[in-house]
């Protein structure tokens, strides 16, 4: 899944999380940019870091900046948005 504009999904409430998937400038070398900031960061940052990689793997995403903005969501919810903003970022058919 190549990433082409900036995709979003979730909000700012508490239990969500919000997640923006970008492009990376193509000299920057394909890999994941992940920047995340939680409420609940000293105790599950590691976990949130884990199913964000995970959902993008699964989805063939190999070049992006993500950002998670979290308000206490689990593991679903993660995945969820993590999906739906990375499905958002991608080409529509018929773009390139």
């Amino acid at each position: 899944m190549k990433i082409v504009r900036n995709g979003q999904a979730g909000t700012l409430e508490s239990g969500d999380v919000m997640v923006i998937v970008s492009p990376r400038s193509p000299e920057a070398g394909a890999q994941l940019e992940l920047e995340v900031h939680s409420i609940v960061e000293a105790q599950y940052g590691e976990e949130i870091r884990r199913v964000v990689r995970e959902t993008l793997s699964e989805l063939g995403v190999v070049d992006a900046r993500v950002t998670i903005q979290d308000r206490g969501a689990l593991d679903y919810c993660i995945r969820a948005r993590v999906e739906a903003a990375a499905h958002r970022a991608t080409a529509a058919d018929g773009e390139k």
